[in-house]
């Protein structure tokens, strides 16, 4: 009996600790900073051991069709509905960080940073920045 409560509350930590780490992925409403409406499904995902996020919806249905014509590299006049616009994050503590987030509306790449609101965790705060200059978003679960 003593063994099946230790089995118990060890599976539990296991799954308390495993939904901890993915309390990230998923998917999440992006909110156009300017006029406050919703703008994009982005979904988020794991690879290895790194975190991608990836345009999977734009909710306003004339933009659908829009290029990521600003982007540079690979990423140039790709779709920007299925663009890959997180890329390479990893888990330090109860953030992931040291990858990058791409604007589509200007093709500029920031160093990036995300992590749930410690107050509600249907909020996601993302962090684009260069230096010390930096903007925070938040983003809501679907």
């Amino acid at each position: 009996m003593i063994i099946l409560r230790i089995l118990l509350i060890a599976a539990f930590l296991i799954s308390g600790i495993t939904n901890a780490q993915q309390e990230v992925i998923g998917k999440w409403k992006t909110i156009d900073d300017n006029t406050g409406e919703a703008k994009s499904i982005v979904k988020i995902y794991k690879e290895g051991n790194k975190i991608y996020g990836k345009i999977e919806r734009i909710l306003n249905e004339e933009r659908r069709k829009r290029l990521c014509e600003e982007c540079k590299g690979a990423d140039h006049n790709k779709p920007i509905e299925g663009l890959v616009i997180i890329k390479g994050l990893e888990k330090d503590g109860d953030e992931y960080e040291d990858g990058t987030i791409t604007d589509p509306e200007n093709g500029k790449v920031y160093r990036c940073k995300i992590w749930v609101d410690e107050d509600d965790p249907n909020t996601l705060n993302v962090r684009g920045y260069i230096a010390f200059l930096y903007r925070t978003q938040k983003w809501i679960r679907v």
